[in-house]
């Protein structure tokens, strides 16, 4: 994982959860509703409803656990993995079960494999880092969520589909049918993308 990426994302979304608290503004979204949908999204990879192990890569301060909850998902041991020490601090308070586990220490997630990984919203900040390395980025993330999922991963990326007149130099913009095209070629034959929810991104599911 590229130190310099992770060093300054990492402060970009510490201050963002100092500035705004925990909660979805914390994360960087600009409502509950938008942070919500987008589980909707990312979930359609969990094919259980009780008795399974997630990984939440990025997690921030867990809101992941209460969608679970709230769309009846039960009996799940949760993994939140956030580069930002800030975000896992606020973790920790909103969330405390035997049940839930969160660092962000590399380390904590050598060794381990999980039946699903979901990663919302870590691809779209790249700051002033170069396109093409922050691609790299990308797909090194995706081929460490790979090896760490045992039934399958999702993601989500801002869409290069976007209106022009709405995109931001610091943000990424992605070309669907790349990703699509990576994650078919080199993780899954079964692969879904969905870009048909009102928002300037897509998702992509990976199953095994």
């Amino acid at each position: 994982m590229a130190k310099d990426i992770v060093n300054k994302v990492g402060d970009y979304y510490t201050e963002k959860i100092k500035l705004s608290g925990a909660n979805s503004n914390g994360v960087d979204w600009n409502s509950k509703e938008s942070h919500l949908l987008r589980f909707k999204q990312l979930c359609k990879v969990i094919d259980l409803k009780s008795n399974f192990s997630i990984l939440d890569y990025g997690c921030g301060y867990g809101e992941l656990i209460n969608f679970l909850k709230n769309n009846k998902f039960q009996k799940f041991n949760y993994f939140g993995y956030d580069i930002s020490n800030k975000m896992i601090e606020e973790a920790n308070k909103k969330h405390k079960s035997k049940n839930i586990h969160f660092s962000f220490k590399e380390e904590f997630l050598k060794g381990k494999e999980f039946d699903f990984c979901i990663a919302n919203g870590i691809f779209n900040v790249k700051l002033n880092f170069d396109e093409e390395k922050w691609k790299e980025y990308i797909i090194s993330t995706l081929n460490e969520m790979n090896k760490l999922s045992l039934k399958g991963f999702s993601f989500n990326i801002l869409t290069s589909y976007s209106d022009k007149e709405f995109m931001k130099n610091y943000l990424y913009y992605a070309d669907p049918l790349f990703f699509f095209n990576y994650c078919k070629l080199n993780f899954s034959k079964k692969v879904s993308l969905i870009h048909d929810y009102p928002l300037y991104e897509f998702s992509i599911i990976v199953k095994k």
